[in-house]
């Protein structure tokens, strides 16, 4: 009868400790309905006011005047003498690197790093 009495108590106890828990959870698929109403955003009515937006900028107006702004003459450049293919071979042979040399040098890096047992 003890046992009962002890197990029927304990039961007691530990519904009235677990029921506030299961009353507080929250109902997430109403608070995910209430987020996505209240900032919902479609990408349908992003994408038309992104169109929107482009039909009042010109792109081939913009993409003339950045040509005329910063345009170099190679027809100017060769009446005043300039070798563009010389300026062209002298540039490449100024920033030109040699893949295998990097390489031997990150082989030899690792040497020092990582010997070998």
């Amino acid at each position: 009868m003890k046992g009962f009495a002890l197990t029927l108590l304990t039961t007691a106890i530990a519904s009235t400790a677990i029921a506030p828990i299961a009353f507080a959870a929250p109902d997430f698929d109403q608070l995910r309905r209430e987020n996505l109403d209240k900032d919902a955003v479609t990408i349908d009515e992003i994408r038309r006011e992104n169109l929107e937006k482009a039909g009042k900028v010109d792109i081939d107006q913009l993409r003339r005047e950045n040509l005329e702004k910063d345009a170099v003459s190679y027809e100017y450049l060769q009446l005043k003498g300039v070798d563009i293919d010389e300026l062209r071979r002298e540039n490449l042979d100024k920033d030109a690197v040699s893949i295998d040399q990097l390489r031997r040098e990150n082989l030899e890096k690792d040497a020092v790093a990582y010997p070998a047992q």
